[in-house]
């Protein structure tokens, strides 16, 4: 009996440790919706503060930075809205290359921490909720996880936030889910921070169309055709 009283304790714990988290994403998720905070994540507010935010990169670089990849990850871990916008703006500030690596680190250590919370602390949530999603994806990664995981990633079959929480309720290891979905997200990222760049000029929604931006799109796709590509070459080659 002595001995099963510091498990009891262990586990009360842990249960203590995930109710508290459990709160912390739940309160975090309400505030945003209840304050608005989405409007701020638009293009109009993009276009609106871009002087501003040009202005407070060039003076506060390192700060910027630090504060986008935060966003980001808060945006991404959380699965607000917002992540295409951040990309724009991210491009528009920082530049395609330098704003594709920020992302990068952003959208990765976000998409990590919602897979670590669906697999160890939402798993009866998520699995009530995006269950119908398990069974295809558990049937792909029993194939070859990394390769299935990246062309979910080049190719969005599914959306970006529900593969962070489905892939955590498989057996998917860490290693390869943050190798897959760092790779995986590099053209895309690539491709909206690029036409971010050239939003910068633009003063309406119609100008959006202008070829630079819609070639931006079509590199999207050609990076989205590319698996398919390969594989379609690796069996007749077979």
């Amino acid at each position: 009996m002595a001995h099963e009283m510091p498990a009891v304790r262990r586990a009360g714990g842990i249960q203590v440790r995930k109710l508290a988290i459990v709160a912390v994403i739940a309160c975090s998720i309400v505030l945003f919706f209840v304050m608005d905070l989405g409007r701020f994540l638009s293009l109009e507010t993009l276009k609106a503060n871009r002087d501003h935010l040009l202005a407070f990169t060039e003076a506060n670089y390192t700060a910027s930075v630090v504060l986008f990849v935060l966003l980001y990850i808060a945006v991404a871990g959380l699965s607000l809205p917002g992540a295409t916008i951040l990309t724009l703006a991210g491009g528009f500030v920082f530049g395609a290359v330098p704003a594709t690596l920020y992302v990068n680190i952003g959208a990765t250590t976000g998409a990590t921490l919602a897979f670590l919370a669906a697999r160890y602390v939402l798993r009866d949530t998520v699995e009530q909720k995006f269950g119908r999603w398990l069974e295809p994806l558990q049937q792909g990664f029993a194939k070859n996880a990394l390769s299935y995981l990246l062309t979910l990633r080049l190719i969005p079959l599914f959306p970006f936030f529900v593969v962070n929480l489905v892939s955590g309720l498989t057996r998917v290891s860490v290693g390869t889910y943050v190798a897959a979905t760092a790779l995986g997200i590099i053209p895309g990222s690539f491709v909206y921070a690029y036409a971010g760049r050239q939003l910068g000029v633009i003063n309406s929604l119609k100008e959006i169309g202008s070829p630079q931006v819609l070639g931006a799109f079509v590199l999207l796709g050609a990076f989205a055709l590319a698996p398919i590509l390969y594989k379609k070459l690796s069996a007749k080659s077979a």
